[in-house]
């Protein structure tokens, strides 16, 4: 399910969809089925292929894409690996795929925008990273900033990415917290 309805700008093969999730062609095949019997995915066959794609028209689809991204999406995934790379002091997405986690309308975005502040190791950071990318079949582009540069930025970069939706996946005492700067989140303490 998350496969499909987190990239709904995608068709997926269901032999597409059994070997990046680990499973067999039969059982996808049998969860799509009902994903499409319950109106949240649509089939077609194209020679011998069933392509499968989300349907995003549907009332349910906006708030189960929410749920999604938060478990199975770019923030869960990239909160896991990032937090064990040491030497991170925070670590937030930006940009179009922060906008659209904070239901800001627009494309789906074909990458994703992550600030490092910290000193990470180069190497880690990028197998971290390069995981990242193997796992949500997406671009990930890293800024590095050490904190020193970070808290004495008051540039414009800084100031659109301060002003605009973030995700936080590290902050410094290593937790994870999630926000939008300009409003609570209505969904916190729930």
């Amino acid at each position: 399910m998350a496969e499909v309805l987190l990239n709904p700008d995608r068709e997926h093969s269901i032999s597409g969809i059994a070997s990046r999730v680990g499973s067999s062609a039969t059982n996808v095949l049998r969860e799509i089925e009902r994903l499409e019997a319950a109106g949240l995915v649509s089939t077609r066959k194209r020679g011998n292929t069933r392509l499968a794609h989300a349907v995003t028209d549907g009332p349910v689809y906006g708030p189960l894409v929410q749920l999604l991204a938060v478990t199975f999406g770019p923030r869960a995934v990239l909160r896991d690996l990032l937090i064990d790379v040491d030497g991170i002091e925070r670590a937030f997405i930006y940009g179009s795929w922060a906008a659209r986690y904070h239901e800001v309308s627009g494309a789906v975005p074909g990458d994703i925008d992550v600030l490092v502040v910290g000193t990470p190791n180069r190497d880690a950071l990028t197998d971290a990273i390069e995981a990242a990318e193997r796992s949500l079949h997406r671009e990930v582009n890293v800024r590095r900033v050490s904190p020193q540069a970070w808290a004495g930025d008051d540039g414009p970069f800084k100031r659109t990415v301060m002003s605009s939706p973030i995700v936080e996946l590290v902050d410094n005492r290593g937790e994870v917290d999630e926000r939008r700067h300009d409003r609570e989140d209505p969904m916190a303490g729930r």
